[in-house]
């Protein structure tokens, strides 16, 4: 995926997030199980840095993974 195509779909997607989500934030943007978002943060699909106690994610992270894995 080039910056371009990544950069098009930053404009449209998720547009209603803000910039840093929650893992339950990013479960709402992708229709998963909280123990579903928990697995791709741990498991590094989707990077997170934690703060505390909870995890923050960039939603360009969140865009990546699904650019990528639709791709597949």
């Amino acid at each position: 995926m080039t910056k371009t195509e990544l950069s098009e779909l930053y404009k449209i997607m998720f547009s209603d997030y803000p910039e840093i989500v929650s893992v339950a934030q990013m479960q709402t943007m992708l229709g998963i199980s909280r123990h579903a978002a928990y697995d791709l943060v741990r498991d590094g699909s989707i990077p997170a840095v934690k703060i505390g106690t909870s995890f923050r994610i960039l939603k360009l992270n969140i865009i990546k993974y699904m650019a990528d894995n639709l791709a597949a």
